[in-house]
């Protein structure tokens, strides 16, 4: 067993079941975000099937939207409980959508969900932050360098809260990252769409 999954392990035996909502969300979190970095360095093991994609539109659940189509340059990969996940090989990265309703979408601020994302991570730092317009709400976009087990990586995350679910999207890259990757990225996002319920 390796340090990460071991890592892994012990985060799901130590959940206990009646967890308050702050700590079940930081172990969610935590879990995700671990199973996105161990891909981006190759940890093919984290499996979870993208069936319910059909390279444009996704249904699961209470979970429906479009994308546009993805860059050439990324390939589908599976990861661990996300819903979308690509990788980018020419620039080492990562991209991964998460999505999740009815947990924390309502009484959580943008700015709260996002740094949740972040709080097992070392060495943080926040390089940019704004909110801007997506799919008619208010979104927040952030740039940070961090470090997992003193790796450092540079992420780009959005964080949507729509009809109830909030939406996660992430690119994981070096911490050199070439900034065509990032625009890329934000490109793919900006054409996210939920359906009208």
């Amino acid at each position: 067993m390796t340090i990460a999954s071991s890592i892994l392990l012990r985060n799901v035996v130590r959940c206990e079941p009646l967890m308050n909502w702050q700590s079940e969300f930081r172990w969610w979190i935590r879990v995700k975000i671990l199973a996105l970095v161990l891909c981006s360095v190759g940890a093919s093991w984290l499996g979870c099937s993208s069936t319910h994609f059909d390279g444009r539109h996704y249904r699961r659940g209470p979970l429906e939207f479009t994308l546009g189509p993805a860059p050439k340059s990324w390939r589908n990969i599976e990861v661990s409980d996300a819903l979308l996940a690509f990788r980018d090989d020419e620039r080492h990265a990562t991209i991964a959508v998460h999505g999740r309703c009815g947990k924390d979408g309502d009484d959580v601020p943008l700015e709260a969900l996002t740094q949740h994302l972040f709080i097992h991570f070392t060495e943080r730092e926040t390089l940019d932050q704004r909110l801007l317009s997506m799919d008619d709400r208010e979104a927040m976009r952030s740039e940070i360098t961090a470090k997992l087990d003193g790796v450092p990586k540079q992420f780009v995350v959005y964080v949507l809260k729509k009809d109830g679910c909030v939406y996660d999207f992430f690119y994981i890259g070096e911490s050199s990252m070439a900034a065509t990757g990032v625009e890329a990225f934000d490109n793919y996002v900006a054409t996210f769409r939920t359906y009208e319920r």
